[in-house]
């Protein structure tokens, strides 16, 4: 199950303040994520567990994490529904499955451990 949240809203900490300051999910991602005010999140639930998530502010994606493919691409399917991605500098790790969903990509020698998606 995919939940639409913001950090206000209630049961927020609890599915995602395990990913604030993991250095498990920097190592994988080469990214840090926080918990920034006017970021959307689009989170992938599974028994009431974050196992995937995509965090969004004005259109543009600023963090990615999952644990299976499946659960990634299940929200940037929805995500490319719902509204039009703007240039995301996002980790590369997730390439193949940003192909599959339909992305657009750009890759540049400035961004070692990112490309630039949208849709």
């Amino acid at each position: 199950m995919i939940v639409k949240m913001t950090n206000k809203d209630e049961k927020f900490y609890q599915y995602m303040g395990k990913f604030f300051g993991s250095r498990l999910v920097e190592k994988q991602t080469n990214d840090r994520i926080y918990d920034d005010t006017n970021k959307e999140w689009y989170i992938y639930l599974d028994k009431e567990k974050a196992v995937a998530f995509v965090s969004l502010n004005k259109n543009v994606i600023k963090n990615i994490y999952t644990l299976k493919d499946e659960y990634l691409e299940e929200i940037l399917l929805k995500l490319s529904k719902e509204i039009k991605v703007n240039n995301s500098v996002v980790t590369n790790i997730y390439k193949k499955i940003y192909i599959r969903c339909g992305f657009k990509i750009e890759e540049y020698e400035e961004y070692k451990n990112f490309v630039v998606i949208h849709t």
